[in-house]
């Protein structure tokens, strides 16, 4: 089974932890994997090669004053199928001015196709390497004024965490990339795996992407329109009663045709899309509001607790009240 090579740039004055953190969560997230195989019938989890990089091989100086020895040269590096970039410390068009060669190799990896997520003034690389013309992008808040004035041709996303143009990703802090890399773990290993990293490291403070990224999703990235207005319509309209046969006459198509077209699209049920959207939903009012579960489940659309219940169960491996304990925990803590 072939490697999933990730490949960490390293370099001067960078924030460790947007190295560290995502990395971590990365090997967490195999580790689950090659438990959950161990104890069920599921196929073996495709291994995850992480590597780092800097431009000439040598150490570089984190903002901390922690020394990093990476594995290699960029000169030495290709066939990533994924790269992180680091968030830098300030200004980082120091560093940008010496970095042509980082900027070829960025582009040469972007070609062959690899997934490239920076973060904080880190997406500054990705602009001045050209990749983010005419794309959306988003960066360090402190930095937004100068990076517009610096790369007029990007789209600055200054409302959202986190976005995503075809394979480019970017975030604007750490805490937002530990987001985009739940995102990443679920393109690896699937949502169970995903979600248990999430509970492990960061769910108290996770934001859902609907809320917090501009971010061309699966689930949109598709030619039909009619599905389109299909998701549309769920969205918008997830706390009344939907029956699916009633749903497909809405728009014209069999039950049949609704449930294949929707799935070639989206990739999913359309019934399992609302559950999805429904799931998301209470999420949210879970971790804000002072709703009772059952007021929250009859909010989503549901009648029984208990098929809610376990229907949320099913998808985060934890209970609504559970979910509510621990992401709440912290909010409400005695200072």
């Amino acid at each position: 089974m072939q490697n999933t090579r990730i490949t960490f740039v390293l370099m001067d004055d960078m924030l460790a932890t947007s190295a560290t953190l995502p990395s971590e969560m990365l090997m967490a997230a195999q580790s689950a994997a090659l438990m959950k195989h161990k104890t069920s019938n599921n196929p073996t989890p495709p291994p995850i090669q992480i590597s780092t990089v800097s431009l000439t091989g040598e150490s570089v100086l984190t903002r901390s004053g922690l020394r990093w020895q990476p594995d290699s040269a960029l000169e030495d590096s290709s066939g990533s199928q994924l790269i992180y970039i680091p968030g830098l410390w300030r200004n980082p068009r120091p560093l940008i001015r010496k970095s042509q060669a980082l900027l070829d190799w960025l582009e040469k990896e972007y070609q062959n196709g690899a997934l490239i997520s920076a973060v904080g003034t880190g997406c500054c690389f990705l602009a001045e390497a050209g990749l983010l013309d005419g794309k959306a992008a988003t960066t360090h808040w402190h930095y937004f004024d100068q990076f517009q004035k610096d790369y007029p041709l990007v789209q600055l996303k200054r409302q959202y965490f986190i976005t995503q143009a075809g394979n480019l990703y970017c975030a604007a802090s750490v805490n937002s990339l530990a987001d985009l890399t739940v995102h990443f773990i679920q393109r690896l290993f699937g949502k169970e795996i995903a979600n248990h990293v999430e509970r492990h490291f960061s769910h108290e403070i996770r934001r859902a992407y609907e809320a917090s990224g501009f971010f061309e999703k699966e689930h949109n990235l598709h030619p039909d329109e009619d599905i389109t207005q299909i998701q549309i319509w769920l969205q918008d309209n997830y706390h009344r009663d939907i029956v699916m046969a009633q749903l497909a006459e809405k728009f014209g198509m069999s039950t049949r045709t609704l449930n294949r077209r929707f799935k070639d699209a989206v990739g999913i049920s359309p019934l399992d899309f609302l559950q999805e959207v429904r799931v998301n939903i209470a999420k949210d009012l879970l971790k804000t509001s002072n709703l009772s579960i059952s007021e929250i489940v009859d909010k989503v659309g549901y009648q029984d607790v208990g098929f809610f219940t376990a229907l949320f169960k099913k998808h985060l491996a934890t209970t609504p009240m559970a979910y509510r304990e621990t992401v709440r925990a912290k909010l409400f803590r005695a200072s």
